[in-house]
C-alpha cells in the first residue's frame, strides 16, 4: 500500500495550524546571557517555536533544493530582522505577522501547495524577519549581540531539521505500518528454543547460549517472566538524559524524581510504591548493590549520581520478587547495570547548558597484550534554575583491567566519586502563592550536602560444556553529609528545624554462583547454586544544625549489619511448550549497634527468612509465550529502627500517644505474584502485558529524620503494565509503556485507607531514529506521572506531571559528533514531586499549617555537546 505523501503531511500541518490558540507571549530572561539566552529564546513560544517545525515540515513537503534553502533563507533574514529589533526601530504589528505566519504555513502545508522557488522562498523571508524582529528586540541588555544572535540562529535551524525530520518520519511511520513491504525483521539474538530430542544417556547437554543485550532483542523462549528485559546502549545514547538518575527511567513504570539537590538520590516510584530513595527496588553495578542498608537519611538509599551514561553496555531488569539471586530491597523488582569492557574510540565530550550547565568526559580504551584497560573520567558543574544555585560540582571516575578468552574472562574494577552541592528542598504552596518566595526559592537556602564513593571490585567467570561458574568480590566505601529541613522553624521557632544527617560506611561483599548443565529425563534443565555474603560498617547519626553548624545530637550510633544468603534455582525446558523456575533463597541477617548516645538502644538482633520462588512458562505458540510467576521477598528494616527502645529526642520509652516504643521488626515480608504475556507475533513490534500483585505484611519503619520508629499497616498493591517496542526499521524505533496500579492499606482505618504518595499512573513513551540523513540522530520523549493521594482520605491530591524533551544530533564524519537536548519542551510549571504535611514559616500560629509541599520541575532549558573521537 503506497501512501499519499500530501494527504498525511495535510494531516501535520493541519495540526500546526490549529495551533494558534495557544500562542505565548515573548518573555526574555535575565537567567542566562549570550548565545544561551539565544538558543533558549525561540523555544518559550509556541508561535516561534510551531512557525519554526512549520518551515522545515514544508521544506520536506516540497522536496528537492528546498530541503536546505528555505531553513537558510529564513535564518539569513531573521539575523536582518533581529538586527533591526536590536537597534529599537520601529515595526508595526509584529506579533499579528507571527501569528499569521502559523496560519499561512499551516495552509501551504494541508493544502499541500507548492509554487516556484522564488515564491516560496519570498513567502518564508517575508515572515522570518518578523520572528527575527521579536528575538532582537527582546535580547537582556547584557548579553553580546553577536552571541545572542548565533544562538537563537542555530536553535532556529535545529527547529527547522526537527520539523524536516518530523515530517519524513511520519511518512515513514504510517508507510510501514500499513505497508507489509516495510517490515524488517528485528536486530540481535532470535530466542527460537531448544528442540526436545533424544539425547544418549551418560551424554551432557549443553544449554545453548544466548546473550541478549538490548530491548530490540526477542526475549520469547528466554524471560523467566513478562516483566523482565533489557536496555542497550543504542538505545540510551539517542534519548535526552537529564540526570544519572533517568537511566532507571528506562525501566518501563519506572520513576526517577528529585526533591532536593541534584547530589542528593533520587525518589523512584514504581508499581504503585513510593520507594523512597530506593528501599524496594534492588540497583546494581555490575552485580554490586548500590543500595545502602540503615543509611542515615532513608533504607535502601540508592545514589546513582556515580553512573556515566556513556560506559553503559546493558541495564536489565526484572520485576517482582520470582527470582532467587535478588533478595533484599528487590520486592518490586531490581535493575542490573553492566558497564563495557572496551570503547571502540577514545572519546572526548564536552557539554554546555542552561543554568550553568557543564560537563566534561574523557573516556577509550587500549589493548594491552591479550588485556584491556578502559579508562573514564568526567567533571559536572550544574547551577540550575533556583534562587539559591545548586553548586553542584562532581569529580568521577571509572579504570578497568579486564581479559575475555573464549571460555573465561576476569575483570577488576576501581571507581571514585566525589560531589558536593547545595540544595532547594520541598516549599510550602502557600508560601508560593502568597509571594513570599519565588516557586525556584528556598525557605532555609543553607542546606545543601556532600558525597563520596570509592570502590574496588574483582569478577572471574568461565562457561564450557559442562556448566558456568562466576565470582564477584567487592569493596567499597562512602561517605555522606545531608543538610535538610522540611518544617521550617515548627519545632525551634528561633533556630529553625534544619538536622544533618552523617553517614560513614565501609562495604564488602563477595558473590559466588555455579550452574550445572544436565538432564531431567529427558529434559533439558540447568541447575544453579549460589551464594551471597554482604557487611556494612557503619557510623552514621542525626544532628541539630543551624546553618550547617551542629549545635545538638539527636543520635549518633555505629552499626554494623552483617547479611549471609545461600540461594538455589533450576530451570527445566520440559517440551516444546513448557519450562518451569523453581528456586528458594535464605536471608539470615545479624543488626548491631553499639556506642549510641542512648544506651539503652544498643543492641544485637537477628533474623532470617525462606523465600521460594515458582514460575510457569507456557508456549511459545505463534511466538507468543504465557508467564505464571510467583514468590516470596523482603526488604531488610534499619538496624536503629530494629534495637530502639527508647526515644532518642525525648528519652523516654512511650510516644506521644503514651504507647511504648516497640523495636522495628528485622525483615519485613513482601508477597507477589503475577500473569504475563509476552509476544513478537506482529513482525517487528514487541509487546509484554502483565498483571501483578504484592502485599506487605504489617512492618514498623526507621525515620532517619525523626531517628526512631513509625507504625505502618499491611497493605495491598495490584496492577497492570503494558510495555511496546516497535522496530519498523533498524534506524527507526517507538516506545509505548503503560502502568496503572491500585495501593491501599488493608483493613479500615479513621483516617482513610490510601497509601500517601503512591504512584498510579505512568505513562512514557518516545521515538528515537539513527543513521538518517546521513548522520541525524535523536528523538523525543514524553513522560506522564499521574496525580497521586498525598493523605489517607484521598482529600488531597497532586496534579499530574508531563514531560516533553527531545534530543537532536548529527555525525559529521568518525571524528565529530554534534548534539542537542531540550527538557521540558512545553514549558509546564509543574512538580517534580509533592508531599502534604504541616510545616511553620516565621510569625505563623506555632502548631503549624497543613500544607503541600513541592518541589517544581525546571523550566524549558537545552544542552549542546561536542563530541571528538579519535
Amino acid at each position: 500500500m503506497r501512501i499519499n505523501q500530501k494527504k498525511w503531511l495535510g494531516l501535520l500541518g493541519g495540526l500546526l495550524s490549529l495551533a494558534p490558540s495557544v500562542v505565548q507571549a515573548h518573555v526574555g530572561s535575565n537567567a542566562m546571557t549570550g548565545w544561551c539566552n539565544g538558543f533558549n529564546h525561540p523555544l518559550h513560544g509556541w508561535d516561534h517555536l510551531l512557525a519554526m517545525l512549520a518551515v522545515g515540515a514544508w521544506a520536506a513537503q516540497l522536496g528537492g533544493r528546498a530541503v536546505w534553502q528555505l531553513p537558510f533563507a529564513f535564518v539569513g533574514m531573521m539575523s536582518l530582522g533581529g538586527l533591526a529589533g536590536m537597534m529599537g526601530l520601529s515595526v508595526p504589528g509584529v506579533e499579528m505577522m507571527i501569528l499569521l505566519s502559523v496560519l499561512v504555513f499551516g495552509f501551504l502545508i494541508v493544502r499541500g501547495i507548492r509554487f516556484q522557488a522564488t515564491v516560496s522562498i519570498f513567502i518564508v523571508v517575508f515572515f522570518a524577519f518578523f520572528h527575527g524582529y521579536a528575538h532582537g528586540q527582546e535580547m537582556p541588555a547584557s548579553a553580546s549581540l553577536l552571541s545572542f544572535a548565533l544562538g537563537f540562529m542555530l536553535a532556529t535551524l535545529l527547529l527547522h531539521g526537527a520539523g524536516i525530520l518530523a515530517a519524513r518520519l511520519v511518512l515513514l511511520a504510517l508507510a510501514c505500518f500499513l505497508g507489509n513491504s516495510a517490515y524488517a525483521e528485528p536486530s540481535g539474538n532470535l530466542a527460537t528454543g531448544k528442540t526436545n530430542s533424544p539425547v544418549p544417556d551418560g551424554e551432557i547437554v549443553e544449554l545453548s547460549e544466548v546473550i541478549v543485550t538490548q530491548r530490540a532483542d526477542s526475549l520469547v523462549g528466554l524471560a523467566d517472566s513478562a516483566s523482565q528485559g533489557n536496555v542497550g546502549q543504542e538505545q540510551l545514547k539517542y534519548r535526552p538524559i537529564g540526570r544519572p538518575g533517568e537511566i532507571l527511567e528506562t525501566v518501563p513504570g519506572l520513576i526517577a524524581s528529585q526533591h532536593s539537590g541534584e547530589g542528593k538520590a533520587n525518589q523512584y516510584y514504581l508499581r504503585g510504591f513510593n520507594l523512597d530513595h530506593g528501599t524496594d527496588f534492588l540497583t546494581q553495578i555490575d552485580g554490586v548493590p548500590v543500595n545502602q542498608v540503615s543509611n542515615a537519611h532513608g533504607q535502601g538509599w540508592t545514589d546513582t549520581n556515580f553512573l556515566i551514561p556513556e560506559l553503559i553496555k546493558t541495564l536489565s531488569f526484572q520485576k517482582g520478587n520470582y527470582y532467587a539471586e535478588n533478595g533484599d530491597f528487590s520486592s518490586t523488582g531490581a535493575a542490573n547495570i553492566r558497564y563495557v569492557d572496551d570503547l571502540p574510540d577514545h572519546i572526548v565530550k564536552f557539554t554546555g547548558g542552561s543554568f550553568d550547565y557543564y560537563r566534561g568526559l574523557v573516556a577509550g580504551s587500549r589493548k594491552l597484550g591479550d588485556s584491556n584497560l578502559l579508562y573514564a573520567g568526567e567533571v559536572v558543574n550544574n547551577g540550575g534554575p533556583w534562587v539559591v544555585s545548586n553548586d553542584y560540582l562532581k569529580f568521577n571516575g571509572v579504570l578497568r583491567y579486564s581479559e575475555e578468552r573464549a571460555d573465561a574472562g576476569w575483570s577488576v574494577t576501581a571507581m571514585a566519586y566525589k560531589a558536593d552541592w547545595l540544595s532547594t528542598d520541598q516549599i510550602p504552596k502557600r508560601a508560593v502563592e502568597a509571594g513570599l518566595i519565588d516557586r525556584f526559592g528556598a525557605v532555609d537556602p543553607t542546606d545543601g550536602g556532600s558525597s563520596q564513593r570509592y570502590s574496588l571490585t574483582a569478577e572471574w567467570h568461565r562457561q564450557n560444556e559442562a556448566g558456568a561458574s562466576q565470582l564477584m568480590m567487592y569493596g567499597l566505601y562512602t561517605q555522606m553529609a545531608l543538610y535538610s529541613n522540611f518544617t521550617y522553624f515548627l519545632t525551634d521557632p528561633v533556630r529553625g528545624d534544619q538536622f544533618a544527617q552523617p553517614d560513614q560506611r565501609w562495604i564488602s561483599g563477595l558473590k559466588a554462583n555455579h550452574t550445572f548443565f544436565h538432564q531431567l529425563g529427558a529434559a533439558d534443565s540447568e541447575t544453579t547454586l549460589g551464594l551471597q555474603i554482604r557487611n556494612d560498617n557503619i557510623r552514621n547519626g542525626l544532628l541539630l544544625t543551624q546553618a550547617q553548624v551542629r549545635y545538638d545530637t539527636v543520635r549518633e550510633d555505629d552499626v554494623w549489619v552483617t547479611s549471609v544468603s545461600p540461594y538455589a534455582e533450576n530451570k527445566t525446558r520440559w517440551n516444546d511448550w513448557l519450562r518451569t523456575i523453581v528456586g528458594v533463597r535464605f536471608d539470615g541477617f545479624r543488626f548491631n549497634v553499639a556506642n549510641s548516645n542512648v544506651p539503652e538502644n544498643n543492641g544485637n538482633t537477628t533474623d532470617g527468612l525462606v523465600s521460594p520462588k515458582l514460575g510457569i512458562v507456557l508456549g511459545p505458540w505463534a511466538d507468543t509465550e504465557l508467564y505464571l510467576n510467583g514468590g516470596l521477598g523482603f526488604h531488610s528494616n534499619d538496624a536503629r529502627g530494629v534495637n530502639t527502645r527508647v526515644d532518642p529526642a525525648t528519652g523516654k520509652s512511650v510516644d506521644a500517644d503514651g504507647n511504648p516504643i516497640k523495636p522495628a521488626v528485622p525483615l519485613a515480608r513482601t508477597y507477589g505474584a503475577e500473569m504475563g504475556l509476552r509476544t513478537t507475533w506482529l513482525r517487528g513490534l514487541q509487546s509484554t502485558l502483565a498483571l501483578w500483585w504484592l502485599d506487605i505484611d504489617s512492618e514498623l519503619l526507621f525515620i532517619g529524620d525523626a531517628g526512631t520508629t513509625e507504625a505502618s499497616r499491611p497493605s495491598r498493591r495490584y496492577g497492570v503494565e503494558w510495555a511496546n517496542y516497535y522496530s519498523p526499521s533498524d534506524w527507526l524505533t517507538f516506545d509505548a509503556d503503560f502502568s496503572f496500579s491500585k495501593s491501599r492499606f488493608r483493613g479500615d482505618a479513621q483516617e482513610g485507607n490510601h497509601i500517601p504518595g503512591s504512584v498510579e499512573t505512568v505513562i512514557a513513551s518516545g521515538a528515537t531514529f539513527h543513521d538518517l540523513y546521513g548522520g541525524f540522530f535523536g528523538g523525543p520523549r514524553l513522560r506522564y506521572f499521574g496525580p497521586r493521594s498525598l493523605i489517607e482520605d484521598n482529600n488531597v491530591r497532586s496534579d499530574p506531571t508531563i514531560m516533553l524533551s527531545a534530543m537532536l544530533g548529527y555525525v559529521f564524519n568518525k571524528k565529530w559528533t554534534v548534539q542537542a537536548e531540550v527538557f521540558n519542551l512545553l514549558n509546564r510549571k509543574d512538580s517534580a514531586i509533592d508531599y502534604y504535611y504541616a510545616s511553620r514559616l516565621p510569625g505563623e500560629d506555632p502548631v503549624g499549617i497543613d500544607d503541600i509541599h513541592f518541589h517544581p520541575i525546571e523550566p524549558i532549558n537545552f544542552r549542546i555537546s561536542l563530541q571528538a573521537a579519535f
